[in-house]
């Protein structure tokens, strides 16, 4: 049984295992082993550790046998049709059993692969022996379903379930809803205590700072486990609820509480942002130097911004500054372009040219050249102007050119935020 309240019982324990060589060359980010750890946790299971491995069959069998001492070994990767992909072969291994051909999943294989090589004007024989590879599985295997030509598999091993899923995560996350239907895992998740998870988000508060908060409300256990995590330059605390801690993370919560908290749940700042606007029938446009429109796409990547957001100035250079914003020559001779005025008048001048309601301009200077004694890098101007008034902001970043651009467009999506409803509490 998973662990209760008292911990007198072990919990479900999870092992992930991302494979491929791209993943630890850095030339693309794993984005599988957060998302099935997330999932994981929202099931009450405990993902005890997500391993990235390169291609290398001894470094790969390594990690498969070591996930092969949790109850739940996940793998994602190395399912394909090409001499490095062996997850299959090496994942038998390590579970001490045999491959064999799966003719009814190769005939499946065969008729995507014959539609590739008619498309691609290839004869079928360049495909035939990696939709045979494809088809073969452990001994044992349950075949879940495709996400092209690569199979999830789940294999119970006796003390372990392990599951293989495909590498692209869309095809992962396609396919990862039927791996959690199937009977192995229906009987594991059985022996698993979903805990309640609470989300609490922090800005303008450090790690530490929440840190303290957490000890002087009595720290965490007691049912009660909490992480604090600086996630998109923000702090994100989750707490996992065992079923009777109910009260005790209430408490924790209210000791948490303070000026810095924002949200109590996962919205993206930009769509929490949207929202906000959307319910008091406000417009919004945004005025950017330093960050070149990174504003305007974390709020056109959230859907149905449209009726929010009408659009963006990227106003780099003090000529554009001039004739689309009218930032005053004045202003820009005097106090220069990285300055409050200048920010002030890039909000403003938004406003009036594109028509909006509320608007917010971000300069600065993002480096890595262009500081001086007086203006060094990472200092940056913000300002967001509307009809509940003018806010103003400025920050000295730390950081490298795309660490100051990132907290630049967060910290504009904030002062948006604070300008929005610190003004509907006055």
């Amino acid at each position: 049984m998973a662990a209760g309240v008292d911990g007198a019982s072990r919990p479900v324990r999870a092992a992930i295992v991302a494979s491929g060589s791209e993943l630890v060359r850095g030339d693309r980010n794993d984005r599988n082993g957060p998302f099935l750890a997330s999932s994981l946790l929202r099931l009450g299971v405990d993902p005890a550790r997500i391993t990235i491995v390169g291609d290398d069959p001894l470094d790969l069998e390594a990690a498969l046998r070591a996930g092969f001492t949790h109850d739940l070994l996940v793998v994602s990767g190395g399912l394909g049709p090409t001499h490095d992909d062996r997850t299959v072969e090496l994942l038998a291994a390590a579970a001490g059993v045999g491959v064999h051909t799966e003719e009814e999943l190769a005939a499946k294989i065969e008729v995507i692969s014959r539609r590739v090589a008619t498309r691609l004007n290839r004869p079928y024989a360049d495909f035939e022996h990696g939709v045979r590879k494809q088809a073969t599985i452990p001994d044992g295997a349950l075949v879940v379903g495709l996400a092209g030509t690569a199979p999830a598999l789940v294999l119970d091993a006796g003390e372990t379930v392990a599951v293989a899923l495909p590498g692209p995560p869309r095809e992962l996350q396609a396919l990862w809803p039927r791996v959690l239907e199937t009977e192995p895992l229906r009987h594991l998740l059985t022996r698993a205590l979903a805990r309640e998870r609470r989300v609490l988000r922090f800005y303008g508060a450090s790690e530490s700072e929440v840190a303290q908060a957490l000890a002087a409300a009595g720290g965490d256990g007691d049912g009660v486990d909490v992480t604090i995590c600086a996630r998109d330059f923000e702090i994100h605390v989750d707490l996992f609820v065992q079923p009777g801690a109910e009260e005790r993370a209430r408490r924790i919560e209210e000791g948490l509480a303070s000026r810095h908290l924002f949200s109590r749940d996962e919205t993206a700042t930009a769509a929490l942002v949207l929202a906000q606007l959307r319910d008091r029938g406000l417009t919004l446009g945004t005025a950017e130097s330093c960050t070149g429109g990174l504003v305007a796409a974390r709020l056109t990547d959230v859907p149905g911004s449209s009726d929010v957001f009408a659009g963006s100035v990227v106003a780099y250079s003090n000529g554009v500054k001039m004739r689309e914003l009218g930032v005053p020559e004045n202003v820009l001779s005097e106090h220069g372009a990285v300055s409050a005025e200048t920010a002030t008048a890039m909000a403003q001048g938004a406003r009036s040219r594109l028509g909006v309601d509320v608007a917010v301009s971000v300069t600065g200077i993002a480096g890595p050249d262009g500081g001086s004694e007086e203006k060094p890098v990472g200092l940056v101007f913000l300002h967001a102007s509307g009809p509940m008034g003018e806010r103003g902001l400025r920050f000295d970043f730390p950081g490298d050119r795309e660490t100051i651009r990132g907290r630049s467009a967060v910290a504009a999506l904030h002062l948006v935020r604070r300008l929005v409803t610190e003004s509907a509490q006055t």
